[in-house]
């Protein structure tokens, strides 16, 4: 029976969630069962072989619970191999903090899980789906607007992690 995967993940405008979406699809496309689910929904992990854990982050800061999370389902991410993601706006725009600094919390948040690989993608920002305060600080730091997701890079990296999660 082929491993079953889950891709968990927060989201507030969808970047995150979209990028959940291509890495599920890459394991589907590799025989892996795989589910996606946004992790205010997960209440076990018992019927998964992996897990992928995804969250963005807005100034400095992660989206969802991810450190509660990893408490919640401590017994079960001991036992099976994570993986990780941050998106946020750091890999095209560096004032907007260190992609080190991002990864390294994300990997503090799923302890005791010693994930397999963690790394940071660019989202997108679009100013006009912000509040008054985000739009007006992304004015003031000049940040820049678009999406900058590399589908191509995202697909590479889901590629490589059942390998690197032994299954």
């Amino acid at each position: 029976m082929p491993s079953r995967i889950l891709v968990a993940y927060a989201s507030r405008e969808g970047s995150t969630s979209g990028i959940a979406g291509a890495i599920a699809d890459e394991f589907r496309k590799a025989g892996y069962g795989t589910d996606v689910k946004e992790i205010e929904s997960v209440h076990s992990l018992e019927e998964y072989d992996a897990l992928v854990i995804g969250t963005p982050v807005y100034s400095g800061k992660f989206l969802g619970d991810i450190a509660g999370f990893a408490a919640r389902h401590r017994d079960r991410i001991a036992h099976i191999p994570v993986a990780g993601f941050v998106v946020g706006i750091a890999p095209v725009y560096p004032k907007a903090g260190d992609v080190h600094v991002f990864t390294g919390k994300l990997a503090s948040a799923v302890a005791p899980a010693k994930a397999v690989a963690i790394t940071m993608f660019a989202g997108s920002f679009q100013s006009e789906q912000q509040g008054f305060l985000v739009r007006s600080l992304g004015k003031m730091m000049k940040i820049p607007e678009g999406d900058f997701r590399d589908w191509g890079a995202i697909s590479a990296w889901a590629r490589e992690l059942p390998a690197k999660m032994g299954i």
